[in-house]
């Protein structure tokens, strides 16, 4: 029996993307990824309206007598207009011409044309000069052949499935830059998991590319739900990356009109000033000094004290807690500083969120899971009200989850969190959390605190100082050990290096008075 290429054993996503990188040549990956995910969102769209397009003109049923270049048939069924010459059958027929970038971007002015939602959205960057018209041809081509093979109907999971993974591919080829755009899929699986977001309003202020939102829509189709009990609301201060979210959402055929962008973020114009989510889920950049703290020292949001002008970690929580609605929960990123941090107030302000039964969860995360940054980081649950019956009553109890042991490398300077990994800390979660769950304490991995415990350990939310040491064991692995210990080592010389940095680049603001 012939033995089967490494090629055939590969995945589709994984073929496809080593053919599109190697198309890619002396391109940016920054630039890349708009005009391939751009081709991708294209076939899409012309997928979906050429299926609806087939019904309309063979006339059965309750398409007798329909006209398929009616525009308000597709409108009907919530599918994009393509006008011809946007079509991939037609910009497949151009794939061989040299003036194949020019035709791209006129079908994509096209698209935003007929449909208002898409207005803005779409990359016009097929006919740059950097873009040689041969492999932008090939690349059409290769696109062009993602749902053979595969219903029409199915056609939309496919080509979805491989835009979130070139998002993923992308994001680690541009390194600091991609984590701008993009949180790791097993950070989002995590936090979507451990709040269980089945219906009500799901929001995230820094939204990126839309993971949390894509997570949450599969977690209810995982689980049978209904995906009409979820409404997503979003907000992205950067123009491109909004594009993105606005892209991965309709290729998934998640309604994207509440998802928002303006150039100044949620801080000075956030988009949903009266919204009250059921669940938050975000990954804010870590410790931003430039979130124009000094213009809203007075905003109604600080309810729990001012946060510093310097760090924006402790205005993020807050509004998060803004927009919670009476019975909400959150789940969000920050970075691990913020669980220990007394500068400027924000030991008050952490206190405070403790006294008043805010904080449900601390998760300490492994170090490199993070593109952008090397800085160690940590998962923070909230919630509104612990007592509302959905779940036992945790009052004046938190629990921590020390997980920086778990994860794997997949590449010399990247982790990931294994569906294990995921599975352990969630299931350690729910059985804490809920009323027949059975937790108990695990040295070294995690603990149920006392209010009062945490007090005394001066209101800090360092996992392992409540989880203890794991017990030893006889097959004791020194190497694992030391590379644990070395990862950790590397991660807090990258925080200080960036906190260096920080404070060079606000001493570099303050104005020297004249001699």
């Amino acid at each position: 029996m012939a033995k089967k290429t490494k090629t055939n054993e590969e995945p589709l996503e994984k073929q496809l993307w080593k053919t599109a990188d190697k198309l890619r040549k002396n391109i940016d990956a920054a630039e890349y990824k708009h005009v391939v995910l751009g081709l991708i969102f294209l076939k899409y769209i012309s997928d979906a309206f050429e299926e609806l397009y087939d019904k309309l003109k063979a006339g059965d049923g309750e398409y007798a007598d329909a006209d398929p270049e009616d525009k308000d048939e597709y409108k009907a069924e919530n599918v994009f207009f393509v006008p011809e010459k946007a079509r991939w059958r037609h910009l497949l027929s151009q794939a061989k011409q040299p003036t194949i970038g020019k035709s791209v971007d006129e079908a994509m002015d096209a698209i935003e044309r007929e449909n208002a939602s898409l207005k803005g959205v779409l990359p016009k960057v097929y006919a740059r000069q950097n873009l040689d018209p041969t492999s932008l041809g090939e690349l059409i081509d290769m696109i062009g052949n993602i749902a053979l093979g595969d219903a029409k109907s199915r056609s939309a999971d496919v080509l979805g499935h491989v835009f979130e993974y070139f998002l993923g591919e992308f994001a680690l080829a541009e390194g600091k830059k991609g984590g701008q755009f993009y949180t790791p899929r097993s950070v989002v699986e995590l936090l979507v998991e451990m709040l269980e977001p089945y219906q009500g309003r799901v929001y995230d202020p820094c939204c990126g590319s839309g993971g949390m939102f894509v997570q949450s829509e599969k977690f209810v189709e995982e689980r049978k739900g209904r995906i009409n009990d979820i409404s997503i609301y979003g907000q992205e201060s950067n123009q491109t990356t909004w594009r993105l979210a606005k892209m991965n959402l309709a290729i998934r055929g998640i309604d994207s009109s509440q998802v928002k962008w303006n150039n100044e973020g949620s801080f000075l114009n956030n988009a949903h000033p009266d919204l009250k989510a059921d669940y938050i889920l975000a990954n804010p950049p870590f410790n931003v000094s430039d979130w124009s703290g000094e213009l809203l020292r007075n905003d109604g949001r600080w309810k729990f004290g001012t946060p510093p002008a310097g760090n924006a970690n402790y205005a993020w929580i807050q509004h998060f807690l803004y927009h919670l609605a009476p019975s909400g929960q959150a789940g969000f990123v920050l970075a691990k500083g913020a669980l220990t941090s007394k500068s400027s107030g924000e030991g008050d302000i952490r206190k405070a969120l403790i006294e008043n039964d805010l904080i449900d969860c601390i998760v300490n995360l492994p170090a490199k899971l993070f593109l952008n940054t090397q800085i160690p980081a940590s998962l923070w649950f909230m919630s509104r009200n612990r007592t509302n019956g959905k779940f036992r009553n945790r009052s004046g109890e938190i629990l921590f989850i020390d997980a920086r042991n778990l994860g794997h490398l997949i590449n010399r300077r990247t982790k990931e969190l294994a569906q294990d990994d995921i599975d352990q800390i969630t299931s350690t979660y729910h059985n804490w959390r809920n009323p027949d769950g059975h937790y108990e304490d695990v040295k070294g991995f995690c603990a149920s605190a006392t209010k009062e415990r945490v007090a005394e350990l001066d209101y800090v939310l360092t996992p392992g100082r409540y989880v203890g040491l794991a017990e030893e064991e006889d097959d004791f692995d020194f190497v694992e050990r030391f590379s644990s210990l070395k990862a950790e080592f590397e991660s807090q010389l990258m925080e200080e290096a960036e906190l260096n940095e920080r404070i060079k680049e606000n001493l570099a603001k303050i104005k020297m008075p004249n001699a």
